[in-house]
């Protein structure tokens, strides 16, 4: 592994996140594309490869989006691994750089929901029996809220501080859908009830955006953040006879791979950009990571610790309830946030002091698997 050569995130960039049904879905990519590469001090003949996440993007949405701003001639790698996909592209980006294969990448995800779920959330895929049954995620996920409840003695307003929390955070985010909201734990509690004890308030919004990432070798220039760890594990079977919860098994198997490359403790972690599109989600999330021990995740926003002046905040950028959820793009928003974090230049809603980042990204939910894919990166500004 000594061959390996150093990884760098040079710039970032992306679009505002909302609904934007009246936008080709091109242009969000091509705000996000462009800002990156000015923040990156990098032209067009640079670009060696192009790595894509989207989910639902129509056929051609990379070369499209890469025809209307001069790019053309290069690989480019589209990948859908459901809600994880623009962090498996700047994961393989990150690869491919630290093999020799290429010394300049773009990377960025891509999605514009609104123009295909109108009417609130994914529908199911009929081919899984979950989706038959009619279960969609939120059921999914308030399943394992219950189960957590059950097991743990956890309370429904545990789950509910997340949300306060996160669109707290979003509220001073400009940049996030649901930007100025910063609702009350009661007003969480007594929100519209979607599936038992998740209210619409804890469920993230469907989102159109887009985020982009400049990733290579080192150029010595300000700013440039090293890619510590990147890792990528795929869910395994997973039934009701598991002993884990649904989603946890990827997450957890993604985190250690990330610490045992880097060398880093999840204690020395200074902010996170985790995957919260459910309130349940941040906990098993952050159990997943050995931020804390099992059955102990509900405790971490009550009690401060992730709150943005807590010891570890987590999702200070207002997270996928409160920046939104545009699945291909999500991951590589996660990396832009950290990335800015990291460099001081999150404005209002910045971690003082952030050294140590960290992103994790899950995308679910194939029937019988615990999860479609994790990917876990650790960054410090070089």
């Amino acid at each position: 592994m000594s061959d390996r050569k150093e990884v760098v995130i040079r710039g970032v960039g992306s679009s505002h996140y909302g609904r934007f049904p009246d936008r080709r879905v091109e242009s969000l990519a091509w705000e996000a594309i462009l800002e990156a590469m000015q923040d990156a001090g990098a032209e067009a003949g640079e670009i060696e490869a192009v790595f894509v996440g989207s989910v639902f993007g129509p056929p051609g949405v990379a070369t499209r989006t890469l025809r209307g701003i001069g790019i053309g001639g290069v690989p480019v790698i589209t990948i859908e691994a459901a809600c994880a996909s623009g962090t498996a592209a700047y994961h393989e980006a990150c690869e491919a750089v630290a093999l020799g294969r290429y010394s300049c990448v773009l990377v960025f995800g891509i999605e514009h929901l609104s123009s295909l779920f109108t009417r609130g959330a994914i529908v199911p895929e009929a081919t899984d029996s979950e989706g038959r049954a009619g279960l969609p995620l939120p059921g999914l996920y308030a399943l394992q809220a219950q189960r957590y409840m059950a097991q743990f003695g956890t309370r429904p307003e545990a789950f509910a501080e997340v949300a306060v929390k996160n669109k707290g955070n979003g509220a001073h985010n400009p940049r996030a859908q649901l930007k100025g909201s910063a609702p009350t734990l009661d007003e969480v509690m007594s929100a519209k009830m979607i599936a038992e004890p998740l209210t619409f308030l804890q469920c993230c919004p469907v989102s159109d955006g887009s985020a982009a990432a400049v990733v290579g070798r080192p150029k010595g220039r300000r700013g440039e953040v090293r890619v510590l760890a990147s890792a990528m594990a795929s869910g395994q079977l997973w039934d009701h006879r598991s002993k884990e919860f649904w989603g946890e098994g990827p997450v957890r198997r993604a985190a250690q791979a990330a610490y045992a490359q880097s060398g880093i403790k999840p204690s020395e972690v200074d902010v996170l950009e985790v995957h919260d599109s459910f309130t349940i989600g941040e906990i098993l999330t952050l159990e997943a990571l050995d931020l804390c021990k099992v059955g102990e995740g509900a405790s971490l926003a009550p009690s401060g610790h992730t709150q943005r002046g807590g010891q570890q905040p987590v999702n200070p950028s207002g997270g996928l309830l409160s920046r939104g959820h545009p699945l291909g793009a999500t991951g590589t928003a996660q990396i832009a946030e950290i990335v800015w974090q990291l460099r001081g230049m999150a404005g209002a809603h910045q971690v003082p002091n952030a050294k140590l980042g960290l992103v994790e990204t899950m995308g679910g939910g194939a029937a019988g698997m615990e999860g479609n894919a994790s990917v876990v990166s650790l960054l410090a500004l070089r």
